[in-house]
């Protein structure tokens, strides 16, 4: 019997060439503007799934509706060449499967133009940010990938960080961004927007701050006048983005296979939704993302705290309780009725009055999109993928409903709730079946100290994982109603285990 490799014929990959001879129809949409046309006028940090799913396509459609060449993207990897391996080969194209109620054909998006690997080519990474033609800098890096200590500044002990300061060619995000703008600087190549796309609450003024704290730390002679040119040059404008955007799989991949006649190895799935809430403050021409539906406005706050901790909260206290009771997708964990209980009481309860919604925006409505978004269960999004990061993630999307709470004198007892579920998935470890759940953090071995130092008592165990300043600063560890409303819920989901 033949292996099923030699059984199935080995089809053409996708490239420009081969996306020319397909028939158009509806099964697939091709991309919005001829890809060998579009130079770049974007360099992007961060060129995973979530930018190609969500700004990428913003940015092409914005392109042709506007009837521009000029937006093309250069993207960055950042901690492998894997994107770049995937797409290089394939002309930048890849393919957007949406999975879900209202879901639209295949699209291919050629919006693309260039993936760089930042940690192989450093050097080429600035050389791109200081090229004239780009306008704007974009970055998805997620949480961790700022590098910040506990007070939220530069983390000036990062090694990492040092041997940027030092002078070798940039490996991290602010040292990326930092040399990139002094290299505009003295090649005069004219003003730049630097936009942050990640989950911070304040993402733009967050980016503003740690340029500057890499700037204090360089010797005065090597930033002399670059941080004048910054503040005449450079804004940093605040974003709000969403989309869910889960893991593809060999079935997304064999589903796009199907329709195109075509392999594609650099595949990412979404949901149908997508939102992008922008500060309208650029330092020079900027796509026309909003004729793409996206959303310019002077109150980008008021969208990013209504997302963090209504979206973001949610999702991780699903995420966490769901990933304990052995439920390997979002979706699969609301489906428990108890546990979407504990979601809705979380909006309702702790998070809605700490919010100022904005005026087109309604709570009560967005909570229930939330809930049926998260209900999808063509996406897959997986428990243990949500719950990556969470020392990054909990003080942004949990911490500050529990210290508005507290300030208003209630106790967040769901809000508790999330915290406690992720204080009881270090500490466990397994699931309610004995499967392993993996704790993929940058602060593991220090969460996993603490978490065994507080083995057997949940009291303990709660004062422990509190003492991690970077999470819960100086404040929390201190409030007894916190305090006792974890240690109640850590006694409960860690009974019997």
């Amino acid at each position: 019997m033949r292996a099923r490799s030699e059984v199935v014929a080995a089809a053409p990959r996708l490239r420009l060439d081969t996306l020319d001879r397909l028939a158009r129809g509806g099964a697939f949409t091709p991309p919005a503007v001829d890809p060998r046309a579009l130079r770049v006028g974007v360099v992007h940090l961060g060129i995973g799934a979530f930018h190609r799913a969500h700004q990428a396509i913003f940015t092409e459609v914005a392109a042709a509706a506007a009837g521009r060449d000029d937006w093309g993207i250069a993207g960055v990897t950042q901690r492998s060449a894997s994107v770049r391996d995937q797409l290089t080969p394939q002309d930048g194209l890849y393919t957007v499967r949406e999975r879900g109620h209202g879901a639209a054909p295949l699209q291919v998006v050629g919006s693309v133009r260039e993936v760089l690997f930042g940690g192989g080519d450093p050097a080429t990474v600035v050389d791109r940010i200081a090229d004239p033609a780009v306008r704007v800098l974009t970055l998805t890096v997620t949480e961790k990938g700022y590098r910040r200590d506990g007070s939220g500044r530069l983390d000036r002990t990062d090694p990492e960080v040092c041997a940027d300061l030092a002078g070798r060619p940039p490996r991290t995000v602010v040292g990326q961004v930092v040399r990139g703008l002094q290299r505009r600087s003295a090649g005069a190549a004219g003003p730049v927007t630097v936009l942050s796309c990640d989950n911070l609450v304040g993402n733009g003024e967050v980016l503003r701050g740690l340029v500057h704290d890499f700037l204090e730390a360089l010797p005065e002679a090597e930033a002399a006048g670059l941080a004048d040119w910054i503040a005449a040059s450079v804004r940093f404008p605040s974003s709000m983005v969403d989309r869910i955007v889960p893991a593809t799989t060999d079935d997304d991949r064999a589903a796009v296979r199907a329709v195109l006649g075509l392999e594609d190895r650099g595949v990412v799935v979404a949901e149908p939704f997508r939102q992008w809430v922008i500060e309208d403050d650029f330092a020079a021409d900027r796509p026309a993302w909003d004729r793409a539906g996206a959303v310019f406005t002077s109150d980008v706050a008021a969208w990013e705290s209504v997302k963090l901790r209504m979206l973001n909260a949610t999702h991780s206290l699903l995420a966490y309780l769901g990933a304990l009771r052995g439920h390997d997708t979002i979706a699969a964990a609301l489906a428990d009725d108890e546990l979407a209980a504990a979601a809705d009481a979380l909006m309702v309860e702790d998070v809605a009055p700490t919010l100022r919604a904005p005026d087109s925006l309604n709570l009560a409505d967005y909570r229930r999109q939330v809930l049926e978004r998260f209900a999808n269960p063509a996406l897959r999004h997986r428990t243990v993928q949500v719950a990556m990061d969470g020392s990054q993630k909990l003080p942004v999307r949990l911490l500050g409903t529990v210290r508005d709470r507290l300030a208003a004198g209630a106790v967040p007892r769901q809000a508790a709730l999330a915290v406690a579920a992720w204080m009881a998935y270090v500490a466990q470890g397994r699931d309610v079946r004995g499967r392993e759940l993996p704790l993929d953090d940058p602060l593991a071995d220090r969460l996993l100290a603490a978490a065994a130092a507080g083995t057997g008592n949940p009291g303990r165990l709660v004062d422990s994982l509190l003492r991690v300043e970077e999470i819960f600063g100086a404040d929390l560890p201190e409030h007894d109603g916190f305090r006792a409303a974890l240690t109640e819920h850590v006694g409960r989901l860690t009974a019997n285990r």
